[in-house]
């Protein structure tokens, strides 16, 4: 199975070696194919030279540039529509995911699941330098998410999932043009049907530069994110499901 992994990277030039780097070992290691795919979402640093110049060493790396509109979920989105994997992981440019959780996600994917989801806030999880403001506004969205769509998984608006490609097909279209794309994915795979199973991770805070998500800017497309798999949850009459072989 072929692992392809999606990392957006808007202004990471300082950040984005040390993560392909670390990756590539890892996975080199394990002796997994693989493809990197890196989506530069019109940097304003140098960071598409930087990828350029990777190439050299990271035979697995592949460069994509998404010339706009920009924001997190339209380089996610643009990663998506340009893997060629049987199989996909979102991971930060900031080396905040950890390679060593991403090789047990993929083996846990080969039990059969359709999705495997991180959760940093299970038994197993951890997380290192997390602002505590974002700690407190995490907890508050996650456990609504959890009352409101009844489900027990505790870290939806976690990054770090894999994804089989049939799944990414199924929960299309994909709207969330920013950091909302979080949480638009795993809850519709969820509320479309499709298995998954959640395992602890790791998040660490990044050395350089600063976190491209806007606090303030995220919560009225978090809730119409929320509002719209709501909506497609009660409402749908199960249109949307996964058609089951």
């Amino acid at each position: 199975m072929k692992l392809s992994v999606v990392i957006p990277a808007y202004n990471e030039a300082e950040s984005i070696p040390e993560t392909l780097q670390k990756l590539f070992e890892r996975l080199q290691k394990e002796s997994i194919q693989h493809e990197i795919v890196v989506v530069n979402d019109n940097s304003k640093d140098n960071t598409l030279q930087v990828l350029e110049s990777l190439k050299s060493s990271i035979n697995t790396l592949r460069v994509v540039t998404n010339t706009g509109p920009n924001g997190f979920g339209y380089a996610v989105r643009k990663g998506l529509e340009n893997f060629e994997g049987d199989c996909v992981a979102v991971m930060m440019a900031d080396l905040s995911d950890s390679p060593d959780d991403l090789i047990l996600f993929y083996h846990k994917l080969q039990e059969g699941y359709d999705c495997v989801f991180g959760s940093r806030w299970m038994k197993g999880g951890k997380v290192f330098e997390y602002p505590r403001h974002k700690l407190y506004l995490n907890r508050l969205v996650n456990n609504m998410v959890r009352v409101l769509f009844n489900i027990r998984y505790n870290d939806c608006t976690n990054a770090f999932k894999l994804y089989r490609k049939e799944t990414i097909q199924g929960i299309q279209p994909l709207l969330s043009p920013h950091f909302n794309l979080t949480l638009e994915m795993p809850l519709k795979a969820i509320v479309r049907g499709y298995s998954y199973a959640v395992l602890p991770n790791s998040w660490t805070n990044r050395k350089f530069g600063v976190s491209k998500l806007k606090i303030r800017e995220m919560g009225s497309r978090y809730f119409f994110i929320l509002l719209y798999c709501l909506i497609e949850k009660y409402f749908s009459r199960g249109d949307f499901k996964k058609k089951w072989d």
